[in-house]
């Protein structure tokens, strides 16, 4: 299980690098847990989705 959650940490190291959110050369994505790679991850989602915090359109 260990070896699974280092796995899924450098998923979303690698993620967050690509999608600019932080460095390569940053330090601290070397130091974040699981959780909190997850929590900054999903906030890079939800402000540059494209509905952003208004969810889905809805017709009237």
């Amino acid at each position: 299980m260990r070896n699974d959650d280092e796995k899924k940490r450098q998923k979303l190291i690698n993620k967050l690098i690509f999608l600019n959110v932080y460095n390569k050369e940053d330090q601290q994505l070397n130091w974040m847990t699981l959780a909190k790679l997850k929590y900054e991850y999903r906030k890079y989602k939800l402000h540059n989705h494209p509905h952003g915090e208004f969810g889905s359109i809805q017709w009237i």
